[in-house]
């Protein structure tokens, strides 16, 4: 079969592409995604109202099947789903969801928990009262209007708005390439704010705001800081944060509970609950003993029931932190202005909607003149009848049909033959029998001069317009009484003063804009209602709660499983050298401890993995847990990939992580399994992201094994599992940036791997001691000057003398006589000893027995703790003690603090 290759029109598929899509995405930023500027609906929601409208649903009509009503859009303007239809009705029923319902909805309508509403055929509507409003004088040609879909009918661009309702229930949207969520708010202050602007169109942003001071959200809770609705108000993009409202209440004697009765808009209040539920249960959220929801037909009402010893301003403080209790409604004012998408600022906001509302009064009132024009030319038409009523009569009587009766009328004339007899008899003039009057009209006659432009006249020629006609024609006999003929000369007076009037309007922008007003303030005192959301002028937008936990000194501890904890200092008591030692973790067989440390409860942490990735964690959010506890995964505190582990922490206060100087001037110096070593500055550490950033570029067959905070002046050792170390300048050691694999920091033997790295400060009093420690558990200390500092990159010099009793080397650190060490297992089993009782021994030799291991027991972990900080932990501790001398309850919450200071990186 032959083709005609003329009709084929080659084309680039690129730009095929990009015109399709392009067309696509106007199509749903125009058509389905984003509110006019004008009414703040989308068109879904305007063919709803509209089709409602239609129906005669107004708010004291009967309800009718939603089915019913959808059906109607469906049928008439939106051919889409019906689901989209029936969730836009449900939505302008909820509530919960807009700030003044749209619609009056009978049955289930869904609720806050979630709950979605029943079948359309199930649950009947109608408008409410202010939607009504919506649409007043719609009839009158007020709108602009536009074919529906198949072209048989007619549909409003826009509704006519008596009130901003942009402004007043919001909007929420995602178009292509763009989005729209705009915040409710309060319907006075709404028109307060627009009222004001009507007054002074100069007025500013902030005169606005003096009258429209945040959004209204209709679940109530609170705005906490005014930092973000400010800038949305300004820019028409901002982040405004929202809280719970809630109380303390003492349910029972000596029970506390916190009472929540509001909750931020757009929080599924089951869901929020649930997850609440899990959080306790992680133990992220502590200090709470059960939790119910009480909510019923009179308000929310959920009760979170706090432990005996808890302190509620903590765990309330922890429920906003950890839960949706305190959301984030993000601004984004992005509304459709003459058919295109711009991002407004509240300024442009009530100016566009000034301008339709003034739009709107111009309208109508043109339609009033021609409408009071229209009437006043047929009143004028029936005065002139009744002013030659005989003649009129006989015009009618004596003229063959209908037609004919119209076309004498309008000429004044009698109908053709009558005879000079028949005149003689009806007592007519014989020439022209309607005696002509001035070609003035009536108006001029009745109401004086100056009337003459105000009512179309009828041509020279003519005695009657087609429409006095067949407005005669239409008279009925009861209207031909004396009192009848007065109602209409005086409607025809009326008339024309509401004509006089409806021109000065047109005339006088000024008499235009005082109607808007009167109609806007009409609306208000209808409909205003209180303010539903508090406003914290003071809070700063973020949680801030260390200055309500304790400060003092902990041990972090971290497993092979990936389990943590702290746990204050005290808890661990000093023990001999040699000894069994306590248990320092409830850890699971196939578990053992793999990270233990001290360090402050105010302290930032920096978690480095062993992909070589970087997390932030404050140390006040690791939950608390007794000595035996197994702890929590860390997993879920920090975001890690399931194949990845914590490798080295270091810990810096939050004084030192604000400080550009300290950023710039320490740096992090890493090592990995494979013997590389590499320096990046602190300063690219700065920033914290939720899902952690790249530290160092790591080999497939690699791994990191240690971190550590430097000066930028320090020397380094790092050792191999074969019992050599390298001590060598950190200089050697150039800066790079946080993606790069790093230099050589050692030559390993084969089957050998790097076991450990000490960074030695050289503004220290005295240089510390090297400390080695066999799996086996042999250790010593040897000087730091016995080793020699060479180039990087070495076999280096022996460190440890690796027999099978002793095993190879676990483990190395730097330490000084009045710190302690502690040591941990795989088992689990930990020491604490002093380091002044470990011997002093050379670079070559075996070492003694630090701790007693069991039967396939090894050396896991060591860290070493300074005696000064453990003596200030145990004043601090004591303070803390209950008055009758018993320690706090472990499950207690905590109770917050700024983070320390010292910038020292942790072992």
């Amino acid at each position: 079969m032959e083709t005609d290759d003329s009709r084929i029109i080659p084309i680039q598929i690129e730009e095929e592409m990009k015109s399709s899509y392009i067309d696509y995405s106007m199509s749903v930023i125009v058509s389905r995604a984003l509110p006019d500027v004008r009414d703040g609906l989308k068109p879904v929601h305007r063919r709803v109202l509209y089709g409602m409208h239609e129906l005669g649903l107004t708010a004291g009509a009967n309800y009718k099947k939603c089915a019913r009503i959808v059906g109607e859009v469906l049928g008439k303007y939106h051919p889409h789903g019906d689901s989209s239809v029936y969730d836009t009705l449900v939505r302008m029923a909820q509530h919960f969801s807009m700030r003044y319902p749209l619609v009056d909805g009978q049955g289930n309508f869904g609720s806050v928990d979630g709950d979605s509403a029943a079948a359309m055929r199930y649950t009947e509507a109608r408008m409410v009262k202010i939607a009504e409003r919506m649409l007043d004088d719609i009839k009158k040609e007020t709108v602009s209007t536009q074919e529906n879909f198949d072209g048989t009918l007619d549909e409003p661009t826009v509704l006519p708005a008596a009130f901003p309702n942009m402004l007043v229930n919001g909007a929420d949207g995602i178009a292509v390439g763009m989005a729209t969520k705009i915040p409710p708010h309060n319907l006075g202050e709404a028109i307060d704010a627009v009222v004001a602007y009507i007054d002074n169109p100069e007025i500013d942003i902030d005169g606005l705001m003096e009258h429209l001071p945040a959004p209204d959200f209709p679940t109530g809770g609170i705005i906490y800081g005014y930092a973000g609705v400010y800038e949305a108000y300004h820019t028409g993009r901002g982040r405004v944060i929202m809280r719970a409202k809630m109380h303390e209440e003492e349910i029972r004697k000596g029970r506390m509970a916190l009472v929540i009765t509001e909750i931020p808009y757009q929080v599924n209040k089951s869901t929020l609950i649930e997850r609440i539920a899990k959080r306790v249960r992680d133990e992220r959220i502590e200090g709470i003993s059960d939790l119910r929801d009480e909510s019923d037909r009179d308000g929310m009402r959920v009760v979170v029931e706090l432990k005996q010893d808890a302190v509620p301003l903590v765990v309330k403080n922890q429920l906003y932190k950890h839960s949706r209790l305190q959301d984030t409604f993000g601004v984004n004012m992005v509304a459709l202005v003459n058919g295109r998408p711009r991002v407004l600022n509240l300024q442009e906001a009530v100016h566009h909607y000034v301008e339709h509302r003034h739009t709107i009064v111009k309208r109508r009132t043109e339609y009033d003149l021609d409408k009071a024009q229209q009437r006043s030319h047929v009143l004028e038409g029936l005065t002139r009848a009744l002013d030659n009523l005989d003649a009129v009569i006989a015009i009618i009587r004596h003229s063959p049909d209908t037609a004919d009766a119209r076309e004498n009328l309008i000429a004044g004339r009698y109908p053709d033959p009558l005879t000079r007899e028949e005149l003689d008899e009806l007592g007519l003039p014989a020439a022209h029998p309607i005696d002509r009057e001035e070609d003035t009209s009536i108006a001029s006659r009745l109401l004086g001069e100056g009337y003459d432009n105000l009512t179309p006249q009828a041509p020279p020629q003519a005695w009657l317009t087609e429409e006095q006609a067949n407005a005669i024609l239409r008279l009925r006999l009861s209207r031909l009484t004396g009192l009848e003929r007065e109602k209409i000369v005086g409607e025809y007076r009326d008339i024309m003063e509401e004509i006089k009037r409806l021109h000065t309007i047109l005339n006088d922008r000024s008499e235009r804009m005082a109607l808007v007003r009167s109609e806007l303030l009409d609306v208000k005192d209808s409909f205003d209602d209180e303010r539903r959301t508090e406003i914290d002028y003071t809070g700063g937008g973020d949680i801030i709660i260390e200055d309500l936990i304790e400060r003092e000194h902990v041990v972090v501890t971290v497993t092979h499983q990936g389990l943590t904890k702290r746990t204050s200092v005290d808890t661990y008591r000093a023990q001999g050298r040699g000894g069994v030692g306590l248990r320092a973790s409830g850890t699971r067989d196939d578990d053992y401890i793999e990270h233990l440390f001290v360090t402050h409860s105010h302290d930032m942490l920096l978690f480095f993995t062993d992909h070589g990735q970087c997390y932030w964690l404050r140390v006040f959010e690791i939950p608390e847990g007794s000595r035996t506890a197994k702890g929590r995964s860390i997993r879920n505190l920090i975001e890690i990939a399931p194949d990845d582990r914590i490798r080295a922490v270091l810990s810096v206060s939050k004084e030192d992580f604000e400080d550009e100087d300290f950023l710039n001037s320490h740096y992090v110096l890493m090592a990995t399994r494979n013997g590389q070593v590499k320096k990046t500055v602190l300063e690219a550490f700065s920033r914290p992201r939720s899902n952690g950033i790249i530290a160092i570029s790591i080999d497939d067959d690699d791994a990191l094994i240690e971190a550590a905070l430097t000066g930028g002046e320090n020397t380094v050792v790092v050792a191999s599992s074969g019992g050599n170390a390298v001590h060598f300048h950190e200089g050697d050691v150039r800066d790079t940036g946080r993606n790069t694999r790093g230099v050589r920091g050692i030559r390993l033997g084969t089957d050998e791997t790097l076991v450990g790295m000490i960074s030695v400060d050289p503004d220290q009093d005295s240089a510390p001691d090297v400390f080695t420690l066999s799996a086996k558990g042999y250790g010593k200390r040897t000087e730091l000057d016995r080793y020699r500092v060479q180039g990087r990159g070495g076999k280096g010099l022996i460190t440890l003398n690796k027999t099978k009793r002793t095993g190879p080397l676990a483990a190395i650190k730097g330490v000084h006589d009045e710190q302690d060490l502690m040591v941990i297992t795989e088992n689990g089993i930990m020491i604490r000893t002093s380091v002044d009782e470990i011997s002093t021994m050379g670079r070559n030799t075996q070492g003694v027995r630090v701790i007693n291991l069991k039967k396939d027991d090894t050396i896991a972990d060591v860290t070493r703790v300074a005696l000064d900080d453990l003596e200030d932990a145990e004043a601090d501790d004591a303070e803390t003690t209950n008055a009758d001398g018993d320690e706090a309850d472990d499950e207690a919450p905590d109770a917050a603090a700024a983070p320390s200071a010292n910038g020292q990186a942790t072992d």
